[in-house]
């Protein structure tokens, strides 16, 4: 089985990513069936519990569809929950340093690579392997992927690119454009400024690079660039978005 960081790397059709805040293994599934590579479930930003969490990573079964978790802290208790209810990529949040960025990279990794503690009791399942063999098969698997969403980061962009171990780095303009007080603004000159600058490093480095794509006319722009990873949207707006369609379909 191919794993998501080697999917993001190899080249070929870029990879299409939602973000999933409802705390439902129906929503998950329904995502995950109609076609997207990944699926991010916000634990940082979304009210899902650990049950809940588990039944959506399982929802994914069945599916190409990965199935990703944003924590809501880059701490070991988070991650493990995460990683061992059978996730395969893990999105770290406000990442500004090499120093903490490695650390993300050590929480997604067993021994001698990283300090992951063994426990996939529940995991094995989700991936069909035997429990003896999930790491021989699955504990090389899981995607790394740090948010560029600070100041600090994009000040320390190239020393976060020098990490060993980072499978994605995405640039996330919403906190990164409220941290540099132009929030909501995505053509501000301070914004476009310090994502140029970003974009630019991490292509340079050769890291498979994700970013926002919340319309056609963005997604085009970011597949000239050379992005790899594609977040289109969170499944609550495009809730929300639909039912405001139909009260124009009712005026017109």
């Amino acid at each position: 089985m191919t794993s998501m960081g080697e999917r993001l790397r190899m080249g070929g059709p870029p990879l299409a990513g939602f973000a999933n805040l409802i705390p439902s293994p129906v929503a998950t599934q329904a995502l995950a069936a109609a076609g997207a590579d990944v699926v991010m479930i916000d634990q940082e930003h979304g009210p899902i519990g650990p049950e809940s969490l588990h039944a959506m990573i399982a929802s994914t079964a069945g599916t190409s569809c990965s199935p990703w978790v944003r924590v809501s802290r880059s701490d070991e208790a988070s991650v493990k929950t995460a990683l061992d209810a059978g996730a395969e990529g893990i999105v770290f949040p406000l990442v500004s340093t090499a120093e903490a960025a490695a650390e993300c990279v050590a929480l997604t990794r067993y021994p001698p690579q990283g300090r992951r503690g063994w426990g996939p009791f529940v995991a094995h399942s989700r991936w069909g392997v035997e429990l003896f063999d999930y790491l021989d098969q699955r504990g090389h698997a899981t995607a790394c992927t740090i948010l560029v969403e600070t100041r600090s980061a994009i000040e320390n962009i190239e020393q976060l690119c020098q990490v060993d171990g980072i499978d994605c780095m995405t640039i996330a303009p919403f906190d990164l454009s409220t941290e540099l007080g132009v929030s909501g603004r995505l053509d501000a000159p301070e914004l476009v400024q310090a994502v140029k600058h970003a974009e630019d490093v991490i292509l340079k480095a050769g890291i498979p690079l994700g970013g926002a794509a919340l319309t056609e006319t963005q997604t085009q722009a970011l597949l000239a660039k050379g992005y790899r990873l594609l977040w289109h949207n969170f499944d609550v707006l495009m809730l929300k978005q639909f039912v405001r369609q139909t009260a124009q379909w009712r005026s017109a």
